[in-house]
């Protein structure tokens, strides 16, 4: 019993001595890299936001009344207020 506390023990300091001493790397590289971006970040202009998603095709009249439903079941449901059912409700009709 002795040998095996001596054991645990021993692979305790060794985890976390391995644990401290990869933390102490990671906090230093991530210094350094975050040095190496700062002169970069301020000379470079932001870049361009993201174009807006493209516009979903004509959807026909049966894939509206399709969601109108599952919109109405969902109110039905008390997931929805009368107010969030009367904005998607807009949203969608629109």
């Amino acid at each position: 019993m002795p040998g095996l506390l001596r054991g645990v023990a021993r692979t305790a300091v060794v985890a976390g001595t391995a644990t401290a001493v990869s933390n102490r790397v990671s906090r230093r590289q991530a210094g350094r890299w975050a040095q190496q971006e700062a002169p970069q970040a301020e000379a470079a202009p932001p870049p361009p936001p993201p174009p807006p998603p493209p516009a979903p095709a004509a959807d026909d009249m049966s894939t509206r009344i399709d969601q109108l439903k599952q919109l109405s079941t969902l109110k039905e449901q008390g997931v929805l207020t009368e107010e969030e059912f009367a904005e998607q409700k807009r949203r969608l009709l629109g």
